[in-house]
């Protein structure tokens, strides 16, 4: 890992009330969801009742058939296919669709990680992301989420995420001896299972466009972007899974003590420090999957970043819903690690999303069953 990068990432409504589980029948099995009625914009105090399935829902990969697996997978591939709608000239390195999110991604890194935009600014690129799947690509279902939780003691490949088989998003990348040892402020968690090239499952021969980029200080942060940001530099997609770094940062009591979070900066503290050198959940689920997933400016060229970051706003979502006064709950500037000189972040804030849409702001993104958004974590 190279050890700028570690560095940045380590550094780096009312409750629902009388909740009832429908019961979903799908033709290869059912699930058990808690839905609200169809329409999110009349929930009032989000009572839930059971009703329609019809309510887009959000499941975690483990409850998904294969053949939902299948339909994700190959909506993905298929944002590889769409040309670009940025200008080459500037982008020389974004070579299709999916490339459009990754760049602008890159273009807002030092606004987005390790502050108060890190929520909202998310959450609103994946809607973009899953929209572009839905609209573009003639994807029916949602996004699905990587609960770490559940596998913070289960070997990875292992599990029906990265098992290799052709419904996984890939597995481990193959073994690189040079991987250099992970460590953090709290001690050293030994290297990756993996470090080189992705070689089994669908994402073998996926690639990756952009980056890395090199981060010698943290000062970089704070400039623009170098004039070669967005250089073509094609190279395979790479992983190395540290199973330490998920038992100690993402286990299940660390996502309760989240959930049990006071205010929204309690919850970022264990979730997103900003204080660099401090360690959370959010990074923590990066770098444990190795080179592609620890660059936090290209890090979207993983495609398990989506589901990551599902899991980021599912647990933003579920703090949210203890609370009509937590729903629009803001804290920190936007700037990485809330520089003194920033200014907070307020509801009316506007933050950009380059090509992918209009500037938005804050309050647009903060309420995940209001103006755009219609969607529950099951």
């Amino acid at each position: 890992m190279h050890p700028g990068l570690s560095i940045l990432f380590f550094a780096l409504s009312a409750a629902a009330k009388n909740t009832t589980i429908g019961l979903e029948t799908t033709e290869e099995g059912s699930k058990s969801v808690t839905v609200p009625m169809d329409d999110c914009h009349n929930l009032g105090d989000y009572e839930v009742l059971t009703v329609s399935v019809k309510t887009p829902c959000r499941f975690f990969t483990g409850a998904l058939t294969k053949r939902e697996r299948t339909g994700y997978i190959d909506a993905v591939f298929c944002m590889r296919k769409l040309p670009s709608v940025l200008p080459g000239d500037k982008y020389p390195g974004v070579k299709d669709r999916f490339d459009d999110f990754v760049a602008t991604h890159i273009n807002y890194t030092s606004n987005i990680h390790n502050d108060g935009l890190l929520l909202p600014w998310h959450r609103h690129f994946l809607y973009l992301f899953e929209k572009a799947l839905r609209d573009e690509c003639g994807y029916t279902g949602h996004l699905p989420y990587w609960d770490w939780s559940r596998y913070d003691n289960v070997n990875l490949t292992h599990t029906a995420l990265f098992d290799n088989s052709p419904t996984s998003l890939s597995g481990d990348g193959a073994y690189n001896p040079n991987e250099q040892t992970i460590c953090t402020p709290e001690g050293c968690m030994g290297r990756g299972t993996g470090g080189g090239c992705v070689t089994g499952g669908p994402f073998a021969d996926w690639p990756t466009h952009l980056g890395p980029f090199q981060l010698v200080s943290l000062d970089q942060l704070y400039r623009p972007l170098s004039q070669d940001a967005f250089r073509y530099n094609p190279r395979c997609l790479q992983r190395s899974f540290n199973q330490v770094l998920l038992r100690r940062y993402t286990n299940g009591s660390v996502v309760q003590d989240m959930l049990r979070s006071r205010t929204i900066s309690e919850l970022l503290r264990v979730l997103d420090p900003s204080v660099a050198g401090q360690v959370g959940a959010h990074p923590a689920g990066h770098i444990a999957l190795g080179p592609t997933m620890t660059d936090v400016f290209s890090s979207v060229q993983d495609p398990v970043f989506f589901l990551h970051h599902g899991m980021v706003d599912r647990i933003w979502t579920l703090w949210q819903d203890q609370g009509i006064e937590r729903r629009y709950a803001l804290n920190g500037t936007g700037w990485i690690y809330d520089p003194p000189w920033a200014p907070l972040l307020t509801l009316d804030t506007e933050v950009e999303f380059g090509i992918l849409d209009r500037a938005r702001k804050i309050r647009e993104l903060m309420d995940p069953r209001a103006g755009d958004y219609c969607y529950f974590y099951v």
